[in-house]
């Protein structure tokens, strides 16, 4: 083939850095977004935190204040923190047993600027330790030998964090051979039960019917039907967890009342030990936007902790026009418009979250008022058909942000949900769906509670048409176990 040259026109989208950018920090969380800005002020010194307007406006937090030239622009006012006045003297004769700040007092330090994060003396002071490590506190208080010890090192590192054995003792016996020689299985047994006696009850278990027992015995032993609980859990477990207690109580020779106290009594342990203890720290979430009810209408804001107003800094703007370098006159514009890029892809971000928001509220007005039972049909079509925007993005706004409402704090997501057809022909939310789910059964008979035919038919009754499988769905998604299970004594 013969090479030759051609001229082609053509038109293509192309993703600019600023674009890239806006859709970055749209898809942020709070806490992400918190730390990009943070970031963004200690590399770019051409912004600054907007104080007077943070300080004066908290509740409006979409338009950003940006100051391109310094030209009649005000200078912030910067409150420097000072210590104890150098020209004072200091005094000859100190008591021996004073410190320095029992005489002046400690300045703490400066915070960098635009930072807004206080001390969290919950988080700092935090002293939990895992189970695995109160374990092994207690293992090193009780006189084991040096096997023994290694035995139960290897027992304590195979228990999860439910408190049960994750491995058998064959396991943990042929685990154990390769370092020590001549263990036995017995051995291994006798180290579990004395680790089942550790804290809390119930740890060490195999499994649940064995866990129940271990508890039951480290209960006082005048404790009332103590007695006829350790034998229904040993030698009726399996009635028990399948809750047919009118075979149960033949088995036993009692009769309803006293089944009924057994059963409280079982029901008050724990059936996963290792909850007790645990060392996770709790996850604080902070609102995006904030949903209040101000003379019968439903209000949205953003919420000005969340992303504190930025601006160009004036002064270093102003430098621009006076340095004569050509190098620095290059790095300080580009570090203006940079701060400019990322002021306006701030702005479209606030500005989209309030937009999609309000639309939500709009559409979910029932819920605000009435509950779950009125939440309506909504995809992430309608929104966007309604904001003019695509789906992605209406999907990228939605993920990990929060919305304060007088009902809770809910993710926006949550507003969104699939639709099942009712006998009018309109359409009931599956959240809907689920809230009628769960009120039906907090309302059933505890020795008659309702099956997933019975749920549907009393939908169905209700004119809304959803089949036993949906039933079943909605309510594993609910948490809520079978009927069979839900069944209690009167």
């Amino acid at each position: 083939m013969k090479q030759a040259l051609q001229l082609r026109l053509g038109q293509h989208l192309t993703m600019t850095p600023q674009l890239q950018q806006a859709i970055r920090l749209l898809q942020l969380s709070t806490l992400e977004l918190q730390t990009e800005i943070q970031d963004a002020l200690d590399s770019n010194l051409m912004l600054e935190v907007d104080d007077e307007h943070n300080n004066t406006d908290k509740t409006d937090a979409v338009s950003t204040t940006e100051t391109d030239s310094a030209a009649g622009a005000q200078e912030a006012e910067v409150t420097e923190l000072k210590g104890p006045d150098e020209n004072s003297a200091i005094p000859e004769d100190l008591p021996t047993d004073s410190s320095w700040d029992d005489i002046y007092d400690s300045i703490t330090p400066p915070s960098s600027a635009g930072s807004t994060v206080e001390h969290d003396f919950e988080i700092s002071g935090n002293t939990e330790e895992s189970l695995q490590e109160h374990l092994h506190w207690q293992m090193e208080l009780t006189p084991f030998s040096e096997t023994d010890q290694a035995i139960a090192e290897v027992i304590i590192d195979s228990i999860s964090d439910d408190g049960y054995l994750g491995a058998s003792i064959e396991e943990i016996h042929q685990a154990l051979i390769n370092d020590i020689e001549e263990i036995e299985l017995d051995e291994v047994e006798a180290v579990l039960h004395r680790i089942q006696n550790f804290d809390p009850p119930g740890v060490g278990a195999r499994d649940l019917r064995e866990s129940l027992i271990l508890q039951l015995k480290q209960l006082p032993l005048d404790s009332e039907w103590l007695e006829l609980a350790t034998q229904m859990v040993s030698e009726h477990f399996e009635l028990l967890a399948s809750r047919d207690y009118a075979l149960l109580a033949r088995r036993m020779k009692i009769n309803e009342d006293t089944l009924k106290e057994i059963i409280q009594l079982i029901q008050s342990l724990n059936p996963r030990p290792g909850s007790q203890i645990t060392a996770s720290q709790p996850e604080y979430i902070v609102p995006d936007v904030i949903v209040t009810k101000v003379k019968g209408k439903w209000q949205v804001e953003l919420n000005a902790e969340t992303a504190p107003r930025l601006r160009v800094n004036p002064h270093y703007a102003s430098l621009i026009k006076k340095v004569n370098n050509s190098k620095d006159n290059t790095y300080l514009k580009n570090h203006l418009q940079e701060a400019r890029w990322f002021i306006k892809s701030l702005m479209s971000r606030n500005e989209t979250l309030l937009k999609v928001s309000r639309c939500i509220v709009e559409r979910q007005a029932d819920f605000l008022e009435h509950g779950e039972e009125a939440m309506k049909a909504l995809v992430l079509h309608d929104i966007a058909e309604k904001v003019d925007m695509h789906e992605s993005t209406i999907s990228r706004v939605t993920t990990r942000k929060y919305m304060h409402t007088p009902r809770g704090i809910f993710e926006l997501k949550y507003f969104f949900s699939s639709h099942v057809s009712t006998a009018s022909g309109g359409e009931c939310s599956a959240t809907a769906i689920r809230a009628l789910i769960k009120k039906l059964v907090a309302a059933e008979l505890p020795n008659k509670p309702l099956s997933d035919s019975k749920i549907a038919n009393i939908l169905s009754d209700q004119g809304i048409m959803v089949a036993r499988r949906t039933v079943a769905k909605y309510r594993e998604a609910l948490a809520i176990p079978p009927s069979n299970e839900r069944k209690r004594l009167a």
